[in-house]
């Protein structure tokens, strides 16, 4: 099981702050996790739909879109920061 959690407005549009999932066998990087999350409803679907735009971190570090998810224990999303 790894532990997805959802911040700022990514949670606020699932409308769930985490959850615990089984990761399907061909979701093998984060663009593929992005891809296979908005699969999993409207509500994703809205969140996920510039993937581009969201952030992703793999046990709480910074990942890159053709970083490897398997194996992780958390996979943090949320949306970039803003500010000074």
């Amino acid at each position: 099981m790894t532990r997805l959690v959802y911040f700022a407005w990514v949670r606020e549009r699932i409308g769930l702050s985490e959850e615990e999932v089984d990761l399907p066998a061909e979701v093998k990087t984060v663009r593929d996790l992005l891809a296979w999350l908005r699969t999993r409803g409207e509500e994703y679907e809205t969140a996920l739909q510039f993937p581009d735009a969201i952030r992703v971190a793999i046990n709480q570090e910074h990942a890159e879109r053709d970083d490897r998810v398997q194996g992780a224990r958390e996979i943090g999303l949320f949306p970039p920061m803003t500010g000074g």
